[in-house]
């Protein structure tokens, strides 16, 4: 699965830059970003807001996805620790997912992200990214929600998942699970809202380990209770115990 991830790109510049070729003439008079927020490392359960792509602009969204069906805040509270991630195979018959995939999807730019590799049950943290070191997108699916007592709007994102490649499946060895990257050849199809189910269904693939690279980071990384949202959490750390 993907529950964390690495964002540290904070010139609005460069991130209009980088997506420019993925969306419409004018598209930037839709974007709301300011300043972007730097993450070294940042956990969906946090329910951070990070800049998301559409097929309108560039968007805050929340991490953990709020089906447009749920009823009230309580509901919204409980069910978006369980939609950080949406199963790929499954996300069109899945109530949380199946409207939001065929209309509404998005990328997550990250410069990376983070999994755990279990050894004789000791969690060794890797972190993740794509060769050439630039910003990659991730696929997600969105959804904006109403809460009927206060009328707020929360707008939030799921990232969708794959079974993993061989390289993850090594890495991420119980659940053997990675993200949904998408290729920068793919990304304007992504949140192309014309696209059909069944070629919706083609995108949803795991990415080539070819083109991806991995380190094992400190052990730091594995307790929630330290501060790992800072820079020597990218340092790599070697094993000797592991191979």
């Amino acid at each position: 699965m993907c529950y964390n991830v690495e964002y540290i790109e904070e010139r609005v510049a460069e991130y209009i830059a980088r997506y420019q070729d993925v969306l419409p003439d004018g598209w930037e008079k839709n974007v709301t970003l300011k300043e972007l927020e730097q993450y070294y490392f940042v956990s969906g359960f946090s329910h951070p807001k990070l800049p998301i792509i559409k097929n309108d602009g560039a968007f805050f969204y929340e991490w953990g996805l709020i089906p447009g069906w749920v009823k009230d805040a309580a509901t919204a509270k409980d069910i978006r620790t369980k939609t950080l991630n949406a199963v790929g195979e499954t996300i069109f018959e899945k109530p949380s997912f199946k409207k939001s995939i065929v209309s509404k999807r998005c990328l997550l730019p990250v410069n990376g992200f983070y999994e755990w590799r279990d050894v004789a049950g000791k969690k060794y943290p890797y972190h993740i990214s794509i060769k050439g070191g630039e910003l990659f997108s991730l696929g997600c699916i969105y959804e904006n929600w109403a809460d009927k007592s206060t009328g707020e709007i929360k707008n939030t994102f799921s990232i969708v998942t794959t079974p993993a490649n061989p390289m993850m499946e090594k890495i991420h060895n119980l659940k053997k699970r990675m993200p949904l990257i998408i290729s920068r050849k793919d990304e304007k199809n992504w949140i192309d809202t014309s696209l059909n189910p069944e070629q919706i269904k083609a995108l949803i693939r795991p990415f080539p380990e070819s083109d991806m690279e991995a380190y094992t980071i400190s052990t730091e990384a594995n307790n929630a209770r330290n501060n790992r949202n800072k820079a020597e959490i990218l340092k790599p750390v070697v094993y000797a115990e592991l191979d």
